[in-house]
């Protein structure tokens, strides 16, 4: 079987078929700190709720682009180790899944980019939606971002 921990993750190269992205599962128990996309056509779940990351640059590796975008995105550096959930992909993007205890307050956290963000519930995830109080309304989680949320907790719950 092939070594896929953090560190033996392929170096991203600019002629990748598809997009490369690397997302945080950033957990509490079994709650998870989600961004509510920003409400804009072209881009992919608008106005839903997803997870933080995004595209790894030419040069990187997953974690190194994650640990980038984490700053970026709410200024987080995880304290904790950062490990490989999963790899989830379709016809047009990679995605890398690490996952990590959430270890801040949101207090602590500064939101550069997105629409709103939150720590949802695990009742929030089956529903797949949930309250924005910057939307002032119930927004839909991300399809495919629910799927991976639901494996999360089937797995760490141990089913």
């Amino acid at each position: 079987m092939a070594d896929s921990s953090p560190t033996s993750l392929p170096i991203v190269t600019a002629d990748a078929a598809k997009a490369t992205v690397a997302v945080a599962l950033l957990f509490e128990g079994d709650r998870y700190l989600l961004q509510l996309r920003d409400n804009i056509p072209g881009i992919l779940y608008p106005g839903q709720w997803g997870f933080f990351g995004g595209h790894v640059e030419p040069g990187e590796t997953p974690l190194e682009g994650l640990l980038r975008e984490l700053v970026e995105e709410i200024g987080y550096h995880p304290s904790q180790p950062v490990e490989l959930f999963g790899i989830y992909s379709d016809d047009r993007v990679l995605r890398y899944v690490f996952h990590t205890p959430l270890t801040v307050g949101l207090d602590q956290l500064v939101l550069g980019e997105g629409w709103d963000f939150k720590v949802v519930t695990a009742a929030d995830i089956e529903r797949g939606e949930a309250w924005s109080e910057v939307a002032q309304q119930v927004r839909p989680l991300g399809t495919l971002h629910r799927q991976i949320l639901l494996d999360h907790l089937a797995q760490r719950s141990g089913l």
